[in-house]
């Protein structure tokens, strides 16, 4: 009686783990099974792909900036992290109106004396663009007809600052007014002005190009012997946003002579930002951009990439701006040794 008694219990002990095993087994698929997700709406995949995309108005489309914002985008990228638009717009020197006055427009590529045109009509314009650093440099250069000797001698004379909207239209006559050379601007494609000053055709006596050196129209080919570029001496007259600068036989061999240098002034070509308020989300939009380009720098100057980012210096100071908080933060940090989070 007691031994069926405990082969009944044993075999009842038996049917229930045999049961808690297909219990915990079934329990377990259930768990390893796709949960079936509810679609994001398109609203909230607008917010998320919005969320971290900053926009960038670089230049025109044949021009350094446009090139160098999208190098710029490729390094930083992250997916929905970090997204930058590189913007096609009119040149450098309507950038500024970009960043002030357009939807979705937080960084741009400007030359730094495009302030100047602000001054009386926007004079508190440094409240409102904070620089993140110097691309480069954009040196002046004046390439002259042989029978001109100095600059005074251009005066009077028909000179050419290519098309409207481009960094020497802008630039060149202002840089050349605070001369006091009194000229005769034209504002044609340097491709046609080139070949006037070549056949010295149509009284042009002189092309203008701001840009940074070597220019390919002025290392392709040769040139006439007496075709040079004219110095222009930098002084106090250039202090407020231009550097000095020379133009050497290895930027032009074709046009400098053998240990020759040509002194000049060149404009810096900055990349800023709209001065946010601290704190608002456009404000971390581009603090987020400015520490991934910052710690992701180096990768710029690896091969593939332009070879002007060899030169590069991230604490450089950009003459008549002030630099985003963010970005001061950040060189601060690194250099007081502080470790920025990846």
């Amino acid at each position: 009686m007691i031994t069926r008694f405990a082969n009944c219990t044993r075999r009842r002990l038996m049917a229930s783990a045999t049961a808690l095993i297909a219990l915990q087994a079934a329990s377990a698929k259930a768990q390893t099974q796709t949960i079936p997700r509810r679609p994001m709406t398109y609203e909230a995949h607008q917010e998320r792909v919005n969320a971290w995309t900053v926009g960038l108005a670089a230049g025109r489309i044949e021009g350094a900036p446009l090139r160098l914002a999208t190098e710029i985008a490729r390094v930083v990228d992250d997916g929905s992290n970090m997204h930058v638009l590189p913007i096609v717009t009119r040149g450098p020197t309507e950038n500024v109106n970009a960043l002030l006055y357009l939807r979705g427009v937080d960084l741009a590529m400007i030359n730094a004396d495009v302030l100047e045109e602000y001054r009386t009509e926007f004079p508190d314009i440094r409240r409102h663009i904070a620089y993140l650093f110097s691309l480069f440099p954009s040196e002046l250069h004046v390439l002259v007809r042989p029978e001109i000797q100095s600059l005074q001698e251009l005066a009077g004379r028909k000179v050419n600052f290519n098309t409207p909207g481009t960094a020497a239209a802008y630039s060149g006559p202002l840089m050349l007014s605070r001369l006091g050379i009194d000229i005769e601007k034209t504002f044609i494609p340097h491709q046609i002005a080139l070949q006037q000053l070549r056949k010295g055709e149509d009284g042009m006596a002189a092309v203008v190009f701001v840009t940074s050196k070597p220019v390919d129209a002025f290392t392709r080919g040769t040139w006439p012997p007496g075709f040079k570029f004219l110095p222009v001496p930098y002084d106090k007259r250039f202090e407020d946003y231009y550097l000095p600068a020379q133009l050497e036989r290895a930027d032009y061999p074709a046009l400098i002579k053998q240990g020759e240098r040509i002194e000049t002034v060149a404009v810096p070509t900055a990349l800023v930002a709209y001065n946010w308020p601290p704190g608002s989300n456009r404000y971390q939009r581009v603090a987020r951009f400015i520490d991934y380009l910052y710690r992701r720098v180096d990768k710029l100057r690896a091969p593939g990439f332009d070879p002007q980012w060899q030169t590069l210096d991230v604490s450089a100071t950009v003459p008549g701006l002030d630099r985003f908080p963010a970005a001061q933060e950040w060189l601060e940090g690194r250099s007081r040794g502080a470790q920025v989070k990846p």
